[in-house]
Order: structure tokens, then C-alpha cells, then sequence
């Protein structure tokens, strides 16, 4: 399985607006962050996490040339505002987009698409089948993944592990009950916002902590904001085991 990064960094994404901070004006390709995405590509499949407002781009900077599905982890707009840039793989592929999400997330998606889902059907609009979950195991054309529930303050939210290798991102809060689910991956992505507290995200100490505490091979932090400070310096002073994701990093996992 090839596993893509197609954005690392947090709702404002990297460099912010307006901000003259070192970060965001840093020339290191590795401080430059699209809001939060994965790709993966698994036994002929293409399929993505989240479409946030980067996901055009994202598309386009990693030449992704099929899609096959798009997996929800939660209804919040940094997450989900892509959505009608599948339009060209509707027409390319001739076929509706499957889309899973739990059931909170797909009534949002309805609100905040209604054109998507009305009656009346405007010419070019793009095709979508919602697909609900749930926190049970599923399955997409062979393709085992199991749903890791965290929370993100007091929002439910969905992280996944397929085979050895899972992704939880805008969480503060991993139950036990999750944490058994992830016992023996080889690969973890956990969100690590900034050095500061938060009331929804892990601090990079927190992250570290709940990273050496599930004891993946490799963990790789996501979900990074312009407050955690430049790239090349955190990532020096992590433990062994444990680096920053960057945008386009691809791993390969067995």
C-alpha cells in the first residue's frame, strides 16, 4: 500500500494569511501545509481522507488520475469543503462518487450541499453515493478498514487503520477501547497541533506521549499549525521513531 500525504497542516493551513511569523515565511518546502488529506492507493485502488479546500490542488500537485472513494473522519468544513471538486472524476469515471461518513456527517454534507442532493438535478453537479458508517469494521472493494472513534473536544470523530497503518487526526482524546484497536500497527499518524495547549487538539507533548504509549514502528505527526515552529527544528528534537509529516511524503507499507 502507497500512502501519500496531500496536506499536513491545521484549519488555516501553512503559511497562515497574513502572518509574517518565521514559519510561515520560511522557504522550506516542508513548512508549506494544505489543510489535512491522505491518499492512499491499495490492491488497485485510489482512495482519499477528507477533501478540505485544498483538495483541487492537492489533486493536481500529486497527479492523481482516479478516485475511488473518499473517506469522512468528521463534518467540519476544513475537512469536508473540497467536496465538489470530484466533479472530473464523476465525468472521467462515469460513475457516482461512493462517500463514507457517519451519519452526522452526511446530514451536514446534505445542508451544505443541497444542490448535491436535491430533487432536481442541475446539469454537471457532482454524483455522490453516501455510504454510512458507524464504528464497526468495513469493507470497500476488499479492503478491510476498521474505524478508530476519538474525540476532538466533545465531537466524535473517526480515525481508521487499514492493515498496519493508521491515521487519527483533530483528536484530544483517544479511549482505551480505541487504543486496542490500534495495538500492533506499524505505522501511526496522529494530529499534533502546536507546542501550546489546546482545547481540541494534542499538543506535540501530548501527541509524543500518546504515541509512545500505543508503540507504533514509525509515527508521524499531521494536522500541524504555524505555532509549532519550523519543521527542520521540532523534528530534531522528537524521539526516535517519531517525526513530522510534511506534505507530499509517501510511505510504502507492507
Amino acid at each position: 500500500m502507497k500512502v501519500t500525504f496531500l496536506g499536513t497542516g491545521t484549519s488555516q493551513g501553512v503559511p497562515v494569511i497574513a502572518c509574517t511569523c518565521p514559519v510561515c515565511s520560511s522557504l522550506d518546502y516542508r513548512d508549506k501545509r494544505f489543510r489535512t488529506s491522505v491518499h492512499f492507493e491499495e490492491k488497485g485502488y485510489s482512495f482519499v481522507v477528507d477533501t478540505g479546500p485544498d483538495f483541487r490542488s492537492q489533486m493536481l500537485r500529486a497527479k492523481i488520475q482516479s478516485l475511488d472513494a473518499i473517506l469522512f473522519t468528521h463534518q467540519h468544513k476544513d475537512h469536508t469543503a473540497g467536496l465538489d471538486d470530484i466533479r472530473p472524476f464523476n465525468f472521467i469515471q462515469q460513475k457516482d462518487m461512493p462517500v463514507f461518513g457517519t451519519k452526522p456527517v452526511i446530514e451536514q454534507l446534505q445542508k451544505e450541499y443541497e444542490y448535491i442532493f436535491s430533487h432536481v438535478k442541475y446539469p454537471g453537479i457532482p454524483q455522490v453515493n453516501c455510504i454510512e458508517i458507524d464504528e464497526n469494521p468495513f469493507h470497500f472493494n476488499g479492503i478491510r478498514i476498521t474505524p478508530i472513534p476519538v474525540l476532538h473536544y466533545k465531537l466524535p470523530v473517526l480515525g481508521f487503520r487499514i492493515g498496519d497503518f493508521s491515521y487519527i487526526t483533530d483528536a484530544n482524546f483517544i479511549p482505551d477501547s480505541s487504543k486496542k484497536l490500534l495495538e500492533g500497527t506499524k505505522i501511526l499518524v496522529l494530529n499534533a497541533l502546536q507546542i501550546e495547549s489546546h482545547i481540541s487538539h494534542f499538543t506535540l507533548d501530548q501527541a509524543i506521549e500518546q504515541a509512545q504509549s500505543i508503540g507504533a514502528e514509525q509515527t508521524y505527526f499531521t494536522h500541524i499549525s504555524h505555532r509549532m515552529g519550523l519543521h527542520r527544528e521540532v523534528e530534531a528534537n522528537l524521539p526516535e521513531g517519531i517525526f513530522l509529516a510534511y506534505d507530499g511524503l509517501e510511505l510504502q507499507v507492507d
